[in-house]
């Protein structure tokens, strides 16, 4: 009896052996600690079932066509904030409504909504590329559809607030969740075609710069729904000046008011609207509401998209294709990409050229009225200006399908060298289409220098949109596919800076030459003209300015006959130093070359 005691318990021993030394060889192959519970077979929740690793697998039947659909619905949600600067006018007068009033944001502080979004999701894809690995591509897409509809929810929280921290909190929360959707679909599209990688890449993210073409008719049909018009006073006033606002009397209470000039109201998608005097904050420009009712619709568009993408199997390889030689295995593995000269000369030249283009996208619709509503007002309407949107992101989502369908013919090196050899003259020309156009709005002309200036900066936006297209697959041909995904993550982080660099360079350059505008236009303006005009000396013109009561808008309407108005030459300085940038993209560009084997995967 004790024998056979004896011998159950060394076979006891034995077993209890065996499962440690499995323990042991799972976690320094996997990297994974078993538990005793991980021999009790369990059954998988339904989170596991539905967005678990296994259910990212496709089965044989599977069309890798199909895959583009949930691919493209994605990234045309996260495309969404290229059509920011639908509403960053309206943000900048959400209490003046009319006009920016003394208590609203001003046009900066609106428009980095986009470049913090943008900027923060491609650092965030650095940040959570392991953890993609790890979950898998449905997981990924659905944590990031709710992180970003959440963020564009918190945004309009911060504008009913009028609270600015926390609508850059939501635009963060938008960034974290565009960084967690944004690589997984192009990872799986690249995957699932090796045999047209310029093109599923160019496809996908063409989604998102297809995003401006469904957020800018959408935002602005809302805002128009949910908006409600100010309250008009008259064109005559008398008012009150203090500390450069003005206000009415109203009894024994100050009652702050702006005045729209029809200029001013020219740019407004609103029809009956007459120059004078409105009560501030008696509108409602319908952006809290339209927000947070987007930000609703494009988490369930992305969440729906995660439960219809699959990706192939690990040798999946397309019929009739043959994998060339040189692609046969040989990768460079992420954690060594820092070490190639490819990968940093590869990253400035995509931050420096999408520059420009991150530049206009963001002051589009502002842009494009400062600079031709004043002499053109019949042509460039608030509906001219909204198709002009639209047709910059059919700009970015042209360059995105073609530059990366040109890459798979040309190859990606030269599609990029060529990328960069065209920007600069698109940027360079523009302040010369401007200075054609104006000087002459009536002549026949004019309307083709107008259509020559619309296409130059589509042009443009082409270039930014193939720059994000083509890199993927540029990545690839210089890295091996095998580590794209996690590749294309770091050169996201390190080109993060282009999103808020190209905002930053054209807002600050066209607020210096505005400040010179107006101190050129004080030195020629009538006191006394002004005195009337404004309730103040002209020595209390920096007061007005800052209270947002004094603008070159408004200043024009006392000018001695003839002067001219600088509104449209306030972005030309810009112009020329994204022509700049572009010129020493072309140049670091030109010094990448095939990376050395050294650093490629021994085995």
């Amino acid at each position: 009896m004790f024998s056979k005691s004896r011998i159950s318990v060394q076979h006891c021993a034995k077993a209890l052996n065996v499962i440690k030394q499995q323990n042991t060889l799972m976690h320094d192959l996997l990297g994974i600690q078993l538990a005793a519970t991980d021999f009790v077979p369990t059954k998988a929740g339904l989170i596991e079932r539905i967005f678990g690793k296994k259910s990212n697998e496709a089965t044989p039947s599977t069309n890798r066509w199909s895959m583009f659909v949930p691919a493209a619905l994605t990234h045309i949600s996260l495309g969404s904030p290229y059509g920011w600067s639908a509403i960053s006018a309206a943000l900048s007068r959400e209490h003046g409504f009319v006009v920016s009033a003394a208590s609203d944001w001003s046009l900066e502080l609106a428009t980095y909504p986009m470049a913090i979004i943008m900027a923060c999701g491609g650092i965030s894809a650095t940040l959570v590329g392991r953890w993609q690995g790890k979950v898998g591509c449905r997981r990924a897409m659905a944590t990031g559809g709710i992180l970003f509809s959440s963020g564009l929810v918190l945004t309009a929280a911060g504008v009913m607030n009028h609270w600015l921290p926390l609508v850059y909190a939501g635009n963060l929360l938008s960034g974290l969740g565009y960084g967690c959707a944004y690589t997984p679909p192009i990872q799986a599209l690249i995957t699932w075609f090796p045999d047209r990688r310029g093109l599923a890449s160019g496809v996908v993210i063409g989604g998102s710069g297809s995003g401006a073409l469904f957020f800018m008719p959408a935002i602005s049909n809302m805002c128009i729904k949910f908006g409600s018009l100010p309250t008009y006073l008259g064109s005559s006033l008398d008012i009150v000046v203090e500390n450069g606002r003005q206000f009415r009397k109203v009894g024994d209470q100050l009652q702050e008011v702006v005045y729209a000039t029809a200029a001013d109201l020219a740019k407004l998608p609103y029809d009956g609207l007459m120059e004078g005097f409105y009560v501030v904050g008696s509108g409602n420009t319908g952006v809290t509401a339209s927000l947070a009712t987007i930000g609703a619709i494009y988490g369930v568009t992305i969440l729906a998209a995660s439960l219809i993408i699959k990706q192939p199997h690990k040798d999946y390889i397309p019929e009739g294709y043959t994998p060339p030689q040189s692609a046969s295995g040989a990768n460079v593995h992420v954690d060594n990409v820092f070490k190639t000269p490819q990968f940093w000369l590869l990253c400035s030249t995509a931050t420096l050229l999408a520059t420009g283009g991150a530049g206009l996208m963001s002051v589009a619709k502002p842009m494009i009225q400062n600079i031709f509503t004043g002499s053109m007002p019949l042509l460039v309407t608030p509906a001219f200006a909204s198709s002009y949107i639209l047709a910059l992101a059919a700009g970015n989502l042209g360059g995105r399908i073609g530059w990366g369908t040109v890459s798979d013919k040309i190859g990606r090196w030269n599609t990029f060298q060529s990328m960069t050899l065209v920007a600069v003259p698109m940027f360079a020309s523009i302040p010369f289409l401007i200075t054609q156009c104006i000087a002459n709005p009536s002549s026949p002309m004019a309307p083709y220098y107008l259509a020559a200036y619309c296409g130059s900066t589509m042009g443009a936006l082409s270039v930014m949109g193939g720059v994000w297209a083509v890199l993927p697959a540029y990545e690839a041909d210089l890295y091996g596919a095998k580590y794209v995904g996690a590749i294309h993550g770091k050169l996201l982080f390190f080109s993060a800076g282009s999103p808020i660099l190209g905002p930053t360079i054209l807002l600050n350059l066209t607020k210096m030459a505005e400040s010179n505008a107006i101190k050129d236009l004080l030195s020629k303006v009538d006191s006394d003209v002004f005195m009337s005009k404004f309730g103040a000396p002209v020595c209390d013109a920096q007061t007005l300015i800052e209270a947002k009561t004094l603008t070159i808008s408004n200043l024009m309407t006392i000018m001695p006959p003839g002067t001219i108005d600088p509104s449209p030459f306030l972005y030309n300085n810009a112009m020329y130093t994204m022509a700049g940038l572009a010129s020493v993209a072309s140049v670091l560009h030109f010094m990448v070359k095939p990376v050395d084997k050294k650093y490629f995967d021994k085995n």
